[in-house]
């Protein structure tokens, strides 16, 4: 995790040893799946949440509701970790597909790529004797010759989330979070613990992120509650407009 902005000198010089800079560069690697379940979490909230308070502007009584929110959260969530797998599974092969093209380069002409080489750290400011010696150090690995091309030449991540986990990640927030606004529909409460139930998940969730990203979890959560609680809102206009239409 990168060092805050606000700590203390004694905790940054902590924060900036050989050994925790080392394991802060082999952390930053990974891929992180925190924005899989973020937007799982929101979107299944709000899109179940949005069922509900359509349903209750429309009139139809808790028991649609329910029906159409568990709908949601198993169909919807499905398809968002679908969609998520699949964009996963493409972006790692646009990173397959793009070293086997860099290696190709690098067999058919070596010279070329290694000119590229030089001009990538002649444009970081590398020059005579400290440049000719980077771009030794860089070819001499095939790997980390390719693996510099990806980043530098077409600004390729080289740790792509893996689809499987990507999907489940994401289907798994949007279940834990769609099901919340549901819970109180399925005690029998009256629509106004569910809205509660759900106003606290947006926030949540939002204070959760603020937190992670050091934006300040107040800050967060009320972001997300306002964007959450417009949906809904909307949901509701929706449904009260078009209560004409069912009866």
């Amino acid at each position: 995790m990168e060092p805050s902005a606000h700590a203390s000198p004694a905790h940054l010089d902590a924060q900036h040893t050989p050994e925790a800079i080392a394991a802060r560069l082999s952390a930053s690697t990974d891929h992180s799946y925190v924005g899989d379940a973020v937007l799982g979490a929101i979107d299944g909230t709000v899109t179940t949440f949005a069922i509900v308070a359509g349903a209750r502007g429309a009139d139809l009584g808790s028991g649609i509701a329910l029906v159409l929110g568990l709908a949601n959260v198993l169909a919807d969530g499905f398809s968002m970790a679908v969609s998520n797998y699949l964009k996963a599974k493409a972006d790692l092969q646009v990173v397959e597909h793009a070293r086997r093209v860099e290696e190709s380069h690098i067999e058919k002409i070596p010279d070329g790529e290694r000119e590229e080489i030089r001009q990538i750290f002649l444009r970081k400011g590398f020059e005579g004797k400290v440049l000719d010696a980077a771009v030794d150090v860089i070819t001499q690995d095939r790997r980390r010759w390719v693996d510099t091309m990806l980043m530098e030449e077409l600004g390729l991540r080289l740790d792509p989330p893996r689809p499987l986990r990507a999907a489940i990640t994401t289907f798994v927030a949007f279940l834990v979070a769609g099901l919340l606004p549901l819970l109180p529909l399925l005690a029998g409460r009256a629509f106004l613990a569910s809205a509660i139930a759900t106003a606290a998940t947006f926030f949540a969730i939002g204070a959760a992120k603020g937190r992670l990203l050091r934006t300040g979890a107040m800050r967060g959560g009320l972001e997300t509650l306002l964007i959450g609680g417009g949906a809904a809102l909307l949901a509701y206009a929706v449904g009260h407009a078009a209560r004409g239409l069912l009866s």
